[in-house]
């Protein structure tokens, strides 16, 4: 399973998020998109209008944008 959090550090939510996959164990790769072009190009890339939607998480082909517990539990789960 590959999990990828594209955010910023300075955001809540993205540390949130950090501590939600490391409590769980999971191993992830997190991409600052405020001080990585290169990752915050393949955020950019994920959406049609070209924005910095952070945070969001992908895991393999899978894309959440800002998910709730039980929606990324859910697809945490169905993948592995």
């Amino acid at each position: 399973m590959d999990i990828k959090l594209y955010g910023a550090e300075r955001c809540h939510k993205t540390r949130y998020y950090k501590t939600f996959l490391e409590t769980r164990n999971l191993n992830y790769m997190f991409l600052d998109v405020e001080t990585d072009p290169i990752a915050a190009k393949e955020l950019r890339s994920l959406y049609t209008n070209g924005k910095l939607n952070f945070p969001t998480i992908t895991i393999d082909n899978k894309k959440l944008r800002n998910p709730s517990d039980k929606d990324l539990d859910k697809w945490i789960n169905k993948l592995r």
